[in-house]
């Protein structure tokens, strides 16, 4: 929507600020019809939104001038008052794009779809970056930007030249927070860029402050150190965990957390959180230091360490953490499914903590109800162990959860086939029949049904074809019986 300025009419103009952006000529036009250099332009009236005060990248909010300024000047509105986009965000503009002499060179509206982008990840030319975040939801603005801010000494040919000065008209959509994770669970936004490109790794020290959101309550706020993999000893929820291999030293950052990712269904009793809470986290790295990576260690301290977090996985899966303990069993796979052992008893070794971490994997993603990751970890136990129990015994289950009843029977009668006492075994192969004789039964009845409604739609198509022929036929003698002459006399 738009509103009229100071001096104009009575009569009210209501105009959409894209219409008026997907004009042949936009509203930059005017400032060309004024004889003005537009960097004067932009430099004497725009705001100098760039780091360095440089006036390398100048806004100005826009004005519509379909109309004469002299007679009706409308302003496009300033955007929704409220939050600007963060770092990180993913944002939705439509823009066009000017040479200093008019020219348009590259348009949103001509491909008819919004452009979209991370803003400050380096996607788009170092203006956008900056004036993007300026910006609020539904804002149109005007940005001049200089050569060192657009595409440089290099320029982008065959449209832009060398060193040139540039001008966008640019709307702004909307926005959204960055996807940690493929569920959508942690949503990250960045108040405060960190610094580097080192980020803590699985088993850093970090040193962080929290403060912790539910339903607009605090209930949170603290300086606290962890390791990363084990945050749920400090009473940090799994998304302020998992998001630390995403921040640099120095970040301030927004974590929104699914309860998955929070307190899950246990809520928290000593923060008042009950079950399936959703969470905002505020969090600020400090300080940390990373942990040793696979590639700095020798194979000895490898298997030290894997002993350790095998040992620590336990502990977490007794107390119900099946995501922590995930986090310990596939520290042991990745520094040692790679290694193979110079001697004999180091061979055996690994082999044997492998196939440890991936059973107990297994189990953990059966408990989460992750059946595709339980299937994928037996396979791995079997490559080591064609005929272990215990992998095929659990991705008979996982397979019986997934209602693959067929291939859950034959995974249950090959754990009877390698022990013939398992009982758990027969009991889950007579489920499988049940289920596969339940299943075929349903089909029977659909493919019945379906049969069914066939035969009586053909029966339904012949009755109205019969109809349509004996109607004609009737119609035809109709037609073929002459009416007798009457002779002159009328005899």
């Amino acid at each position: 929507m738009v509103q009229h300025m100071k001096g104009t009419s009575n009569k009210r103009e209501i105009l959409g600020s894209r219409a008026c952006m997907s004009g042949e000529m936009s509203s930059l036009q005017d400032i060309f019809s004024t004889n003005q250099c537009p960097t004067t332009f932009f430099t004497s009236q725009g705001t100098d939104v760039s780091p360095k005060s440089d006036r390398g990248v100048c806004k100005k909010h826009v004005l519509n001038l379909c109309s004469p300024p002299t007679s009706l000047q409308i302003v496009k509105h300033h955007g929704v008052e409220g939050e600007r986009p963060m770092i990180g965000d993913r944002v939705f503009v439509h823009y066009t794009g000017r040479l200093l002499n008019g020219k348009k060179f590259d348009s949103s509206l001509d491909r008819k779809e919004p452009f979209v982008f991370n803003l400050g990840k380096g996607q788009v030319i170092k203006a956008w970056d900056i004036c993007v975040c300026s910006m609020q939801k539904g804002e149109v603005c005007w940005m001049l930007c200089k050569p060192e801010y657009a595409y440089g000494s290099a320029g982008s040919p065959p449209k832009v030249s060398a060193n040139a000065t540039l001008l966008f008209e640019i709307e702004l959509l909307s926005f959204r927070g960055e996807e940690l994770t493929e569920d959508g669970g942690i949503v990250r936004r960045i108040k405060a860029k960190g610094e580097g490109y080192n980020n803590p790794n699985e088993g850093a020290t970090v040193q962080v402050h929290v403060q912790g959101w539910c339903g607009g309550r605090l209930f949170d706020s603290r300086d606290v150190t962890f390791t990363v993999g084990e945050s749920d000893d400090v009473g940090i929820p799994l998304g302020v965990d998992r998001a630390m291999e995403k921040m640099q030293k120095g970040e301030c950052c927004l974590l929104y957390l699914k309860p998955k990712y929070a307190y899950g269904k246990e809520g928290k009793k000593e923060y008042d959180i009950g079950s399936n809470a959703e969470l905002l986290y505020e969090v600020t790295l400090n300080n940390f230091e990373k942990a040793r990576e696979s590639w700095e260690m020798d194979l000895n301290e490898k298997l030290e360490r894997a002993l350790l977090v095998k040992q620590k996985g336990t502990q977490y899966f007794k107390a119900g953490r099946y995501s922590y303990a995930v986090i310990q069993y596939q520290q042991m796979v990745n520094w040692l499914e790679m290694e193979g052992g110079t001697q004999r008893e180091q061979h055996q070794n690994i082999q044997a903590l492998l196939l440890v971490a991936h059973l107990n994997l297994a189990l953990c993603y059966l408990r989460l109800r992750e059946y595709s990751q339980t299937v994928e970890n037996c396979n791995k136990v079997m490559e080591l162990d064609p005929e272990n129990e215990k992998a095929l015994y659990r991705r008979g289950e996982a397979r019986l959860l997934r209602n693959e009843f067929s291939l859950a029977l034959v995974d249950f009668r090959q754990v009877l086939r390698v022990n013939s006492f398992n009982s758990a075994a027969r009991s889950q192969i007579l489920i499988c029949q049940k289920k596969i004789q339940e299943h075929n039964e349903r089909d029977k009845k659909i493919y019945a049904n379906m049969f069914q409604r066939f035969a009586e739609h053909d029966a339904k198509v012949c009755r109205i074809k019969r109809k349509k022929e004996e109607s004609g036929i009737s119609d035809q003698n109709k037609q073929g019986i002459k009416r007798p002459r009457l002779s002159q006399d009328g005899s």
